[in-house]
């Protein structure tokens, strides 16, 4: 059950965190500026110009490309960033999560490593460096980097970091104490994450803290997102509580809102069956 709780908040925080990946490099050299009115920057660099301005307007132009599904003609873009400045952070950091896209582990995973060593300290390099290494099954290894993103003082999305760490440490079936630090941890700086609202409760669940576990799986509930798992985790712990009602609600609702679900079919399996 551990793993299957995190399996699937893994894919969601995969997804999250190369979303934000990409929004921040791209943030912080696109100004709503069109391909177009990119090029004409790059016809008038200059001979002064440091690596970076001339890497710059490629940046720009790789990171509006890949908003618009053109990946060949970003990839050729930030590739071209690259050979003006070859430690521009931002170009590799959107190389990594292009190549991530398609499928090429090998580069995803060399671009993300070098974000992350020209930014030794940096919280997001490291942070999205350790989940590209959690999604690789190098647990031990994406500790290193997590830690590295806690320490940033100056990480916007330092609960990210912690997030992901949580989810990572269930999927190596590691220390479920460690696990419900890191979630507590993400809760701490962002109290209204989904993810580890719900990451928390299932830990909480497995610890057979039942109360407790209810509490943060009411939280999530307040959200207005709801999910097989969670309505199906909720449902689980108001029967470890013996409240047979809320049980049934929730049952009910894991049955109305996704009845195609796995979740929901799996309330008639002997296992499952415990709800009056």
């Amino acid at each position: 059950m551990r793993h299957e709780c995190a399996r699937i908040g893994f894919f969601l925080l995969v997804l999250a965190s190369a979303t934000i990946c990409l929004l921040s490099a791209c943030g912080r050299n696109n100004d709503g500026i069109r391909p177009a009115a990119i090029q004409n920057q790059v016809s008038n660099l200059k001979e002064k110009e440091t690596p970076a301005d001339r890497a710059r307007p490629f940046i720009q132009l790789g990171g509006k490309y890949m908003e618009l599904g053109k990946l060949d003609l970003a990839q050729e873009n930030l590739l071209k960033a690259l050979k003006y400045d070859p430690k521009n952070i931002d170009a590799h950091t959107l190389l990594a999560t292009l190549y991530d896209r398609v499928g090429d582990g090998k580069q995803a995973l060399q671009h993300y490593h070098d974000a992350a060593e020209l930014a030794p300290k940096a919280g997001a390099e490291n942070n999205n460096y350790g989940m590209y290494l959690c999604k690789l099954g190098q647990y031990a290894q994406a500790r290193k980097y997590f830690d590295v993103a806690f320490a940033d003082g100056f990480y916007a999305a330092k609960a990210s970091a912690y997030t992901n760490a949580g989810t990572c440490e269930l999927l190596a079936k590691g220390s479920l104490d460690r696990a419900e630090a890191d979630f507590r941890g993400a809760l701490a700086l962002e109290p209204s994450n989904a993810q580890a609202l719900f990451q928390l409760a299932s830990v909480l669940y497995q610890k057979n803290d039942y109360f407790k576990a209810r509490a943060f799986a009411q939280r999530y509930d307040a959200l207005g997102q709801p999910s097989p798992d969670a309505l199906l985790l909720a449902r689980n712990i108001e029967i470890k509580l013996g409240h047979a009602d809320a049980a049934r609600d929730y049952a009910q609702r894991l049955r109305d809102q996704f009845p195609d679900s796995e979740q929901a079919r799996a309330l008639q399996s002997p296992t499952h069956s415990q709800t009056p």
